[in-house]
């Protein structure tokens, strides 16, 4: 079976965790612990993990930080790293890596760029700017979680700073159904989080791609899965990343239990080996193993 390292995996208490995101999703309005992850990952090939941030209230972070700290030590053959929550624009993100810099553990930050709340162009600015330049003199990458709309600016900001590694999360947030030609963009909806059209998403990664200090996290798509969906209906958009980055700068991640939205873990496993079959082995094990093992430094 093929060995697969899952790049993007969440777990939350909230007996520990404010998560006030999830107050309006009550599918993932409870605790997901990693004994319910394993379980979910059982028979799939997942035999490594890198936890990734969960958007915790500001006052927790440094509360995951340290819960997750101790789930990478007790379950070291598995949770092998983590890429925490921190706002490279705000004045406490330096004290926080000081505070925490000792901890072998740490691979990467994240800043949630696509809450309703968060202003355009925030990544940006001048002090996030300084923030995301302080990474690569700490060895830590920069994950990029932002509106599909808005990938422009992922561009410009990589473009910026090309001595940081980024990792574009959940193919750059694409609908899966509109680079599939199966919906146009509708931007009826109120919430236009998400909304984008298919020429200009593939504009963005492909410009995205021709920046050798960003990967792409094959991930989130799923969640996005309606009833009925096949491998077919996710291939578009996998394939236009694959092309794009190329089998070198390519990683996968499950994004569970988000990904339950859609579809089970394992679900979504099967799913993207069946799309990437035909390719070579090799690159498979890419995908799957091999670059997030260099990525991560596991």
């Amino acid at each position: 079976m093929l060995d697969i390292i899952d790049t993007h995996q969440h777990l939350w208490n909230l007996d520990r965790l404010n998560l006030p995101w999830v107050n309006g999703i009550p599918e993932l309005n409870r605790s997901y612990k990693f004994t319910d992850y394993l379980r979910a990952a059982e028979n799939s090939g997942v035999t490594r993990t890198v936890y990734m941030e969960v958007d915790a209230h500001p006052d927790d972070k440094q509360k995951e930080i340290d819960d997750m700290t101790l789930h990478c030590q007790a379950d070291s053959d598995e949770m092998l790293g983590m890429v925490v929550s921190a706002d490279p624009g705000k004045p406490g993100f330096t004290k926080l890596l000081d505070i925490n810099s000792n901890n072998s553990f740490l691979k990467g930050v994240r800043q949630v760029l696509h809450n309703p709340e968060q202003a355009p162009k925030y990544c940006l600015t001048p002090e996030f700017v300084q923030g995301i330049r302080t990474l690569s003199k700490r060895d830590l990458l920069f994950d990029i979680c932002i509106r599909p709309g808005e990938l422009h600016d992922a561009v410009e900001l990589c473009r910026k700073i090309p001595e940081t590694i980024f990792v574009l999360d959940h193919c750059g947030n694409a609908d899966p159904y509109v680079v599939n030609g199966q919906r146009k963009t509708d931007s009826s909806s109120t919430d236009t989080t998400f909304v984008h059209s298919k020429e200009s998403w593939q504009k963005g990664i492909f410009e995205l791609g021709e920046l050798e200090n960003v990967y792409c996290k094959i991930s989130g798509i799923v969640a996005r899965a309606e009833i009925g969906w096949n491998a077919a209906t996710l291939a578009p958009t996998v394939n236009t990343c694959l092309e794009a980055f190329g089998e070198d700068r390519v990683v996968f991640g499950g994004d569970w239990p988000v990904c339950t939205l859609g579809a089970s873990l394992s679900q979504w496993i099967s799913a993207l080996k069946e799309i990437v079959s035909n390719r070579p082995t090799v690159v498979q094990e890419k995908l799957f193993n091999i670059n997030a093992e260099r990525l991560y430094q596991l």
